[in-house]
């Protein structure tokens, strides 16, 4: 289920708001520029299922968001616990960074915590299965898939380079709850 906690900058120890209500997710993140949806495959996948067959199963909305935001590249990346570089990639995406770019995933399976640092508030959007977030360009913040990570998700770039981070140096991200 989809959740999504609110905390002030400054203090990691008491939310402002926490809530699994797909609508007040939406209605928060919205605020704070952040868009959120959620996408129902129109062909049946599964874990084997290849990249071309997932794309396939949503391509209505990613043609639609390819339309309304101009994206150039569409990729479909997907990573087991049993990936031997999963702690460092771990690391690597809990530094809190920027893109010059929105940065777009869709899970199609599994789920990530998307922790957003915005006007003074930290935004931990857990992202499940049919999540779609879009993090505005030059937004401050970080990722965290877990200590075992199990999940599939659909990229949506401008850049035909794709996923180029400007990392902050600041240590905000280790101040904040993160998976197991």
């Amino acid at each position: 289920m989809s959740q999504l906690t609110v905390f002030n900058s400054d203090n990691p120890a008491q939310p402002l708001l926490h809530t699994s209500d797909s609508n007040e997710i939406k209605q928060q993140l919205q605020k704070a520029g952040v868009r959120f949806e959620q996408w129902q495959a129109t062909a049946p996948i599964d874990a084997d299922s290849s990249a071309e067959q997932i794309q396939a199963a949503y391509a209505g909305d990613i043609n639609r968001l390819k339309t309304e935001r101009g994206y150039i590249t569409v990729d479909v990346i997907s990573l087991s616990a049993n990936h031997p570089d999963k702690a460092a990639l771990r690391q690597k995406f809990l530094a809190e960074h920027t893109h010059s770019e929105d940065e777009v995933r869709f899970f199609v399976r599994g789920q990530g915590l998307f922790c957003l640092h915005i006007a003074g508030k930290v935004y931990q959007v857990l992202c499940q299965q049919n999540d779609l977030i879009s993090v505005p360009a030059g937004t401050t913040h970080w990722f965290d898939m877990g200590s075992e990570p199990e999940f599939s998700a659909i990229r949506l770039f401008s850049n035909p380079e794709g996923w180029l981070a400007n990392f902050t140096g600041s240590d905000i991200a280790r101040r904040f709850p993160l998976l197991a």
